[in-house]
């Protein structure tokens, strides 16, 4: 139990001199993805190895959290030196050991090599992917235990709250993060020291504080991801935030299908009660505290506030009037203040190093970093965290290196459901708030779905729309109604079934739904509609006029055929045709049978000569 600031320093200190910044370590990615790929098996193998090795005394092994390069895992780095060693196999643990633990050799064809320069990299921090990212709330993700809260005190973790709690007052600490800058990253963007105050401001006695982790986007994981990795940093920022406010009851919302997330976050909680940073008088300031999970049912529309709060309550997760706000009248009616996980990890950042530090990183508006789950046709998919102000084209081409196969660039897709597809010309914009919003997107929860010439931008709005027909609450008539009436346009249109009024009137029920839903979720959902009308318009009219899908991706609109001057007659397509469609005789024209043609694709993803096209 830790019961002072000065006992805290202490014991911080204690850890810090008892590691030996000289001694071998292993450290094996366990989130979510590279779990899915076997590191549990490479972290047993390693300690097993470690143990015949009889190298317990000179080699740590060590459990991380998600190290953000989704694509290459499972994730290895071997320190001091932090050797980055990608997409390791238990059966590569022995080589491992022998030769770089052992011999200070590396295992060559477990580097990652740079695509651009065909190099192989040897360090972690020279990988591209890492180099040009700044992490800060990741910063931690990959270097400590989330089961162990000697790792986060060692780290520096519970210092902020002691900073907080001994030296600031709650005006000071809501002052510093109003000078931040620091907006929601949920998604709205609302500043969060204007809501801390409003709160605090707020009459009753008694107030709750809310983490949201009910992270629903399709393609979003950073939430996930933060949660698995380094769940301290949650709950810091979360018992600052009740501290300044004044409340003495917290709860963390996550949704059910988060069980590491889930797990993780408890151990945490449990940890900071046994060492006193939960509980009765914290630190011996007198300030009561306690925090609670709460597992969401994977509704999308509870990450919404009102929601949220309704689903807590145990009634059904459904908004209310935003007039009604939440600092205000909240969970039991109670002033509550409810923030985004990473948003909360943001606060012992701030604590730390001063509102000044966190502004200077970002735009006029737009304070320090965003955080990005990356993924859709990009070589480097993963999990990415870079200045707010960063243009879309380095994210994609610095950070995640590029459209694999060469293909270009057609949209990228921010903000989940609710945002939009910005168009390739559009590349060169700034990430922030405002100008995503601008653009006809929006941040949204760190989603980023990069998307290539062979998307039909026509059907994905279907896909959105056809997610948030599920996802919609009905509470209102212009979100349940209207987004069926869209979906069923689109429907028809990516059929072959649209007409020339459509467009028009897809417009329209479009901004009617955005001008009339009664949630955030429902006035938002129209945005990937919108965003296509306004930068693929050409491809609607294809859809409609011409009865055609450029991409070759709704199948009634298209047609395969196989060009006379690239066919070579090998048979590759005729082989693997599933309805036998194809005829032709060995090294002359083969030919494509519409009548039997399924428009499967897989005779064009078979030619080796490129000779199979879509009209």
């Amino acid at each position: 139990m830790i019961r002072t600031c000065q006992e805290l320093q202490a014991l911080q200190n204690s850890l810090l001199n008892q590691r030996d910044p000289n001694k071998q370590y292993v450290r094996v990615c366990v989130g979510t993805g590279c779990r899915a790929r076997g590191s549990l098996d490479v972290l047993e193998t390693f300690k097993e190895e470690i143990r015949k090795q009889s190298l317990e005394i000179k080699v740590e092994s060590k459990q991380t959290g998600c190290h953000g390069f989704c694509e290459r895992g499972p994730v290895v780095v071997i320190g001091p030196k932090e050797i980055f060693y990608q997409q390791v196999k238990a059966t590569d643990v022995n080589e491992i050991v022998s030769k770089t633990l052992l011999n200070g050799e590396f295992v060559d064809r477990l580097l990652y090599q740079d695509s651009t320069t065909g190099q192989k990299v040897q360090h972690e921090h020279e990988v591209p992917f890492y180099k040009m990212q700044t992490r800060r709330i990741l910063a931690n993700n990959g270097r400590i235990d989330p089961t162990n809260i000697l790792d986060y005190i060692a780290v520096g973790g519970y210092q902020a709250l002691a900073k907080a709690i001994s030296n600031m007052s709650q005006e000071e600490i809501i002052n510093a993060v109003e000078k931040s800058g620091l907006r929601g990253l949920g998604g709205g963007g609302f500043p969060t020291g204007r809501k801390w105050r409003t709160c605090r401001e707020a009459s009753g006695d008694i107030k709750f504080v809310i983490g949201n982790g009910d992270e629903g986007d399709p393609g979003a994981f950073s939430d996930r991801s933060l949660m698995e990795a380094n769940p301290h940093s949650i709950l810091e920022g979360m018992i600052i935030g009740a501290y300044a406010i004044g409340a003495n009851q917290g709860f963390l919302y996550v949704r059910a299908e988060y069980p590491l997330a889930l797990k993780h976050l408890q151990i945490a909680i449990d940890q900071a009660k046994e060492y006193g940073f939960l509980g009765k008088n914290i630190l011996n300031y007198g300030f009561d505290f306690d925090i609670k999970i709460v597992r969401g049912g994977g509704a999308f529309v509870c990450g919404e506030s009102s929601a949220l709060v309704a689903s807590i309550e145990g009634r059904m997760g459904e908004p209310r009037a935003k007039y009604i706000h939440t600092v205000e009248r909240g969970l039991w009616n109670k002033p509550t203040n409810l923030n985004n996980v990473k948003t909360w990890a943001c606060i012992p950042l701030i604590v730390n190093n001063g509102a000044d530090w966190y502004a200077k990183t970002g735009t006029g508006k737009s304070k320090g970093t965003a955080v990005f789950s990356l993924v859709g046709k990009v070589n480097n998919t993963g999990l990415i965290e870079v200045p707010m102000g960063t243009p879309l084209k380095q994210i994609i081409y610095d950070v995640g290196g590029g459209v694999p196969e060469g293909k270009k660039i057609k949209a990228v897709q921010t903000g989940g459901p609710s945002g939009g597809c910005i168009p390739e010309e559009l590349l060169d914009l700034p990430v922030d708030f405002d100008k995503l919003t601008e653009a006809g997107s929006m941040m949204g929860s760190g989603g980023m779905i990069v998307m290539d010439e062979n998307t039909c931008m026509v059907d994905v709005a279907r896909y959105f729309l056809d997610f948030l027909q599920y996802e919609s609450c009905g509470k209102c008539v212009p979100c349940r109604e209207g987004i069926k009436r869209m979906l069923e346009i689109l429907t028809g249109i990516t059929e072959g079934r649209g007409r020339g009024e459509d467009l028009g009137l897809l417009q329209e029920l479009a901004e009617m739904i955005k001008d009339f839903s009664l949630c955030g979720l429902g006035q938002t959902s129209p945005n990937t509609v919108l965003s296509t009308l306004r930068y693929f318009g050409e491809e609607y009219q294809a859809h409609v006029k011409e009865k055609r899908c450029p991409a070759g991706v709704c199948r009634s609109l298209i047609e395969y055929t196989i060009l006379e001057d690239k066919c070579t007659g090998c048979g590759a397509c005729l082989k693997l045709c599933p309805q036998q469609a194809i005829q032709g005789e060995q090294k002359k024209l083969h030919v494509i049978d519409p009548t039997k043609c399924i428009r499967c694709g897989i005779c064009r993803d078979s030619c080796p000569f490129i000779a199979i096209t879509v009209r």
